[in-house]
């Protein structure tokens, strides 16, 4: 048995995230978790640039959670960070298509944070990647909206979807952080967390 589940055999870990993606990943680390729901409301203050953003959201979510003694949670949030804002979660097709349009031929940064909370620890870190998508045609920036409905999705798009595999040029850092969960800096966490 490797040592993290060794580590949290008399822990519960909760994944309090709504993303089917992070859930996965998580499950690649090998540990036994449970998944919660929660609904925060994802406004932070407008001084706040880049990983900020997402480290006050993650923070954020973590702080609507009470942990027990024997509980640790885990929050995560994702923003994309293009000519100096923040690309959220698209409203509609028609924002979808927007940023896509304004992502197409350049290069933005995916800023995914991730939070560790017990009773005695909490700690919030981050891990930037770099992506590239050629120029996109309107009709492949449709076809992607319309059919796979980015809405759930920081900057209207998922890596591990259609658009990811045709638009993207390349991507310097981790896979992972573009999909949502920094996964390397998760198991760091948990391995760094007093018991």
């Amino acid at each position: 048995m490797h040592h993290l589940k060794e580590k949290f055999k008399d822990y519960k870990i909760i994944l309090a995230s709504k993303s089917p993606r992070r859930s996965a990943l998580l499950s690649g680390l090998e540990i036994d978790f449970e998944v919660v729901s929660i609904a925060v409301d994802e406004t932070y203050p407008p001084h706040l640039q880049a990983a900020e953003i997402a480290e006050y959201l993650s923070d954020k979510k973590a702080r609507s959670l009470a942990p027990a003694p024997d509980e640790i949670i885990l929050t995560s949030d994702t923003i994309v960070w293009h000519q100096n804002k923040a690309l959220e979660k698209p409203k509609d097709a028609d924002e979808a298509i927007k940023m896509l349009t304004q992502l197409s031929g350049s290069e933005h940064l995916v800023i995914s944070s991730v939070t560790v909370r017990s009773s005695t620890y909490h700690k919030t870190v981050h891990d930037v990647a770099t992506v590239v998508f050629r120029p996109l045609s309107q009709a492949e920036i449709e076809h992607y909206v319309y059919t796979y409905k980015p809405f759930d999705k920081a900057g209207a798009y998922g890596i591990q979807e259609w658009i990811g595999y045709v638009g993207i040029e390349k991507i310097v850092g981790s896979h992972y952080t573009v999909m949502g969960l920094p996964v390397l800096k998760v198991y760091q966490l948990l391995q760094e967390i007093p018991l």
